[in-house]
């Protein structure tokens, strides 16, 4: 969310920033209501000031024996007018607030141009891409050749974009995301967070998922929202704080079920475990002192790496180009895992740097030492990893001949030291 304050001193590069984001140029409305508002508020003053003089005269009059009529009709006209005009102002402050609710976070000075996509810009490629002497499999043709992915069970239970899974499957999920916790927080100094799944309107709009995208939301008939990600509860940790600057940064991870309505993904990867309603994931969240932000992007981008390169499995890093980042996003890495059943690269993870975007719709502050002023907190958020993706790139690029599953050596302690997954494990 942007402080007018900031538009008003230099509209150009706000409208700039949106223009980049394949968006039109808003500043001149958005000023116009401004000026609107501060031109009421400056006579509410006027009219505040008149009142308080004319009550003063009234007084006045009336002991030295005058007639006060005339000024006492002046002063209720005056709490009339201040009564249309406070109203007044609260509608346009409200239709102000609206508008810079639904404007996304603008795109940081080296994040590339572009409008989807096609134009994000490769960084780097980890790892070697495995030659196969067959022909590979997608994750699905290999869970249910072993027995353990089933999608029309859980169809039959939930609907479509649910699965169950059983066996060694199950337990390779347990036991990606009990490796991807104890590695963020023995290793990368997260701290362990089990938060709630159920937030509030306010944590989702501090986070930026309101007002713009609840439709793709899940919400209880008692008001709660399933959340979308742990981003949203591990965030609004800090908000309406002030901080202490030596607290920063506060680094958090929690392994969470996300939920996902997937509004606008009706076509899109009906196939498998990709995109679903209902899935796990390993949060990555930093409270930053806006000094350092930028570097601890570039941490929590290398962390959520660490765990591909633990695994085995190669990727790719992007970074993406304007028109494709997220609502709350200044800048964005993601990591793309290779999946050899599909030939592709599949993002896995996604790292964002949300400058203090969320922070100000979070009221989260900081106090810099020796001050007595405040400052906003830089905000992160990244996926360290996504559990059923990385269980996917695990099945494809693990997968054997004869339908087996070798399991990563990293796993292995996880999985009871169980070495291959097999239809009968």
């Amino acid at each position: 969310m942007f402080d007018i304050r900031s538009i008003r001193e230099n509209p150009e590069a706000f409208d700039q920033g949106l223009r980049r984001r394949g968006l039109a140029a808003q500043s001149v409305h958005l000023l116009e209501l401004d000026s609107g508002r501060r031109s009421l508020l400056t006579e509410l003053q006027q009219l505040q000031s008149r009142r308080n003089d004319a009550s003063r005269e009234i007084g006045g009059a009336r002991k030295a024996g005058r007639d006060a009529s005339g000024l006492m009709e002046e002063v209720a006209a005056i709490k009339d007018r201040m009564a249309a005009i406070e109203s007044r102002e609260r509608e346009l402050a409200a239709g102000l607030e609206a508008m810079l609710a639904a404007i996304p976070n603008l795109p940081a000075a080296d994040v590339p141009d572009g409008r989807d996509e096609r134009d994000n810009v490769e960084l780097r490629r980890v790892g070697e891409v495995r030659t196969f002497d067959f022909t590979p499999r997608q994750h699905d043709e290999i869970g249910a050749e072993l027995g353990m992915m089933d999608f029309e069970r859980a169809a039959k239970l939930s609907g479509a974009r649910f699965v169950i899974l059983t066996g060694a499957l199950a337990r390779l999920e347990r036991a990606l995301a009990s490796f991807m916790l104890d590695l963020q927080t023995r290793e990368h100094g997260y701290i362990e967070t089990n938060p709630p799944m159920l937030v509030r309107d306010t944590a989702l709009f501090g986070t930026g998922q309101l007002p713009k995208f609840g439709d793709d939301l899940f919400r209880t008939v008692q008001g709660h929202w399933l959340i979308p990600t742990a981003e949203v509860p591990l965030t609004n940790i800090v908000a309406d704080e002030i901080l202490d600057e030596a607290a920063l940064p506060i680094r958090r991870a929690a392994l969470t079920a996300c939920f996902r309505s997937e509004a606008g993904a009706a076509g899109k990867d009906t196939r498998g475990m990709i995109r679903q309603h209902q899935f796990y994931k390993v949060e990555l969240v930093s409270i930053a002192h806006p000094d350092r932000s930028a570097e601890e992007h570039e941490r929590m981008t290398s962390c959520a790496e660490e765990v591909l390169k633990r695994l085995g499995l190669p990727y790719r890093v992007v970074v993406l180009c304007a028109g494709d980042m997220g609502f709350s996003a200044t800048k964005t890495y993601d990591i793309e895992v290779w999946l050899p059943g599909q030939g592709q690269f599949r993002e896995i993870s996604s790292c964002s740097n949300c400058g203090d975007f969320q922070a100000r719709r979070m009221k989260a502050r900081f106090r810099p030492q020796g001050e007595k002023n405040t400052r906003l907190v830089h905000t992160l958020n990244g996926s360290g990893l996504a559990v059923g993706r990385t269980l996917i790139a695990v099945l494809e690029n693990y997968q054997q001949a004869d339908g087996s599953v070798v399991v990563p050596e990293a796993l292995r302690p996880y999985m009871g030291n169980l070495a291959v997954i097999r239809p009968d494990a």
